[in-house]
């Protein structure tokens, strides 16, 4: 029999000092940097995103396989919907002959739903085609969930698409299935159908020329929007920063500093006297600064996010300081200024830098991880194409921005305003608010490519991966107390993800939530409508609350009057608390000393003292 083979054995007493490292084996990046993409390669990808209304045909194709495969494979889930279908075609079916018989899931859903809440909306059979309608759209949304195996964003991406189809088709839409703009029709013999049809060529021709409407050009700033006095005390290569003096006799010792989204113009909160929070500020004795963003051009494609940092909300705080003498300033941002901010002031405070006072953020999130609708639009697919159409043009323009945010409420914004204006033949309302969103700015291709990738799809702030000059920053780092609004229907920024700056933080974190949405629950003055809020301060010690447990331990907080308040209720309250001193006036209005800005990289709106 032969011997076994002797085998070689390592002995470890002649391993001397500590083991060498595991050679880790290193992957090429997953992605190409769009300055090293293939020239080529990036025209066809603008030119497909243009084509395609700045959707990726990709992203979409791999959401539809991914749905499509796994339902496929799923024959119990097939049978599921296939009766769901049966019973919601049955049930609108079935005679109901006016309002009194219909089922109580029927009229629930057109109450819910304000396209169809209107009582003509009740009678036969305009009933049928309410109900039928949503029972389609019910079934939609049972259809693109629930499928075991597939990706969740791929499917609210199915959903999404799916409703905006459904949408197009809805019998509001129509003459013949919408009962109150076939009533009108009858009532004037068919003159609201020849409004209509005027009102359609005139926006038609307004939109080839790239013109806003007459009734958004009544919206002047410094003369109808925008009156608060105000002088523009520095400029920067990407913003100006304006000064608005208090009006009372005894002055705050610390100013406010206000960092608005460089999305729109930065007037948001300067609307009108009697809805605008620098008014309000400036008449309880704060000395205000606000800073006003560039509108960008191709030729500012290399501005990157930390820009904006450095060039706007830095440079404003160290004028604030410099003009006024204090020590410290409030900090308050908004929407992606708010974001901004809070990066500011982690930043400020890993530098051991403690020239905030306190941080107020209106509406911006922290960490992205839920950051509601626009997180469809948010993909390695998507953002790939977008990247491509921003390289080519320098920038990404307002109206194509503009549209991605008509999508996400398209009823409101786009079917319900078709059909007043063309089928109801009535003129357009706007009111000042309405008349801002229109008066948009466009975004840089680095800050914008940055702020997408780095925030939004990859969560770098809220996951401790956020750079700035090389070193990495902490929200965790602030100590300033944090005073935050959040509202209940906001689209942009929902409110469970704005509240999570609640676990991100180990500071006192005073949270607002308010009814209204992105814009108009922020900006509505206090009383105006049945706006209301809830408030609670979480202390640094205490443990954090889940956001609906915080919603629910908190009772509804009225306005003046007895009327309940809006989101101005809170956002004042917590101004108007803060310190206020003996101190002499605040500092006349000077300009800086700072040369003026090049003509053609000045801003495009104007300051009126």
């Amino acid at each position: 029999m032969d011997k076994p083979v002797g085998r070689a054995r390592v002995s470890l007493q002649a391993t001397k000092g500590p083991p060498a490292p595991v050679p880790v084996r290193t992957l090429p990046p997953p992605l190409v940097p769009v300055e090293q993409e293939n020239p080529l390669d990036r025209v066809v990808h603008a030119s497909i995103a243009e084509f395609a209304g700045g959707f990726s045909p990709m992203a979409l194709a791999l959401a539809g396989s991914d749905w499509a495969l796994h339902l496929a494979a799923s024959p119990g889930r097939q049978a599921a919907l296939a009766l769901s279908a049966l019973a919601r075609q049955a049930s609108p079916l079935q005679p109901t002959h006016g309002s009194a018989r219909a089922k109580p899931d029927q009229r629930q859903g057109r109450a819910e739903d304000r396209r169809f809440r209107a009582e003509e909306w009740r009678q036969w059979p305009f009933s049928f085609y309410a109900d039928s309608f949503l029972a389609v759209e019910s079934w939609w949304d049972e259809a693109t969930s629930k499928v075991h195996g597939a990706s969740p964003h791929h499917l609210a991406l199915m959903n999404f698409v799916g409703r905006q189809a459904l949408d197009t088709m809805a019998p509001s839409n129509f003459l013949m299935t919408n009962p109150i703009a076939l009533k009108e029709t009858i009532r004037e013999g068919g003159v609201n159908l020849v409004r209509g049809a005027i009102n359609y060529a005139n926006d038609y021709g307004r939109q080839l020329r790239g013109e806003r409407s007459e009734a958004e050009s009544a919206f002047k700033p410094g003369e109808t929007v925008a009156v608060t006095k105000g002088v523009v005390v520095k400029r920067t290569s990407l913003a100006e920063i304006i000064q608005y003096s208090p009006t009372t006799a005894s002055v705050r010792s610390e100013p406010v500093v206000i960092t608005p989204a460089w999305i729109m113009k930065y007037y948001i909160l300067d609307l009108r006297p009697e809805n605008s929070l620098i008014r309000h500020l400036v008449d309880s004795g704060f000395t205000v600064f606000c800073i006003s963003w560039r509108n960008p051009t191709s030729e500012d494609r290399d501005v990157g996010f930390d820009d904006y940092r450095r060039e706007g909300v830095a440079a404003a705080i160290a004028a604030a300081l410099d003009i006024t003498g204090a020590a410290r300033v409030h900090l308050v941002g908004y929407c992606i200024g708010g974001t901004l901010a809070a990066i500011t002031a982690a930043a400020m405070a890993r530098d051991n830098d403690d020239r905030i006072r306190s941080l107020t953020l209106f509406a911006a999130q922290t960490d992205f991880e839920e950051a509601g609708e626009l997180k469809l639009f948010i993909d390695d697919s998507q953002l790939a194409l977008l990247e491509d159409v921003m390289w080519r043009q320098g920038t990404l323009e307002s109206k194509q921005m503009a549209g991605t945010f008509d999508l996400m409420r398209s009823n409101d914004l786009i079917w319900s305003r078709m059909i007043e204006r063309y089928l109801m033949g009535e003129p357009e309302r706007i009111d000042d608010l309405s008349a801002w969103s229109s008066d948009a700015t466009r975004m840089p291709f680095k800050m914008h490519s940055e702020y997408l990738r780095k925030l939004f799809l990859d969560n770098d702030l809220a996951e401790g991966r956020f750079r700035l000059e090389g070193r990495l920053i902490a929200l965790r780092d602030i100590r300033a107390p944090i005073f935050v609004v959040g509202a209940e229907r906001d689209h942009v920024a929902p409110w469970r993800s704005v509240f999570k700056i609640h676990f991100l933080t180990d500071t006192d974190v005073t949270f607002a939530l308010v009814n209204g949405g992105h814009n108009r629950g922020i900006v509505a003055p206090p009383g105006e409508g049945e706006r209301y809020f809830r408030i609670a301060t979480t202390s640094a010690k205490d443990p954090r609350p889940d956001p609906e447990g915080w919603a629910l331990r908190r009772t509804l907080a009225r306005g003046p009057g007895g009327r309940r308040g809006s989101s101005g209720s809170p956002t004042i309250r917590a101004a108007s608390s803060r310190r206020r001193s003996s101190a002499p006036p605040a500092p006349a209005f000077r300009r800086s000393a700072q040369p003026r800005a090049n003509t053609s990289r000045q801003s495009e709106r104007r300051v009126f003292s």
